[in-house]
């Protein structure tokens, strides 16, 4: 894909930090810059599209209980750690 300039201000710390980082992997500052904002970007999109798409749940009426999530909760860090719990109150929203 073609690329355009871009120029922006960054702290001078910042700026050492990204030229030894380019350095170490032995790429152009501005490629370390760029794939940052780009992963910005996508992680932005997807916890959007996560946060629409659990909004619309809600609208339905499609929940977790607060005791799934409760048992869920408690089981972390032991033996019997559980999955993420699905839905179980579907209740249609006028």
């Amino acid at each position: 894909m073609p690329t355009v300039p871009f120029s922006m201000r960054i702290e001078e710390d910042l700026k050492a930090n990204l030229n030894q980082e380019a350095k170490r992997v032995d790429r152009p500052a501005s490629y370390l810059a760029s794939r940052a904002i780009s992963d910005y970007l996508e992680r932005q999109k997807w916890e959007r599209e996560l946060l629409l798409g659990r909004m619309e749940e809600a609208k339905a009426g499609v929940f977790v209980s607060e005791d799934r999530v409760t048992a869920w909760v408690d089981s972390w860090f032991t033996d019997t750690e559980l999955p993420k719990p699905e839905a179980d109150i579907f209740s249609r929203n006028s």
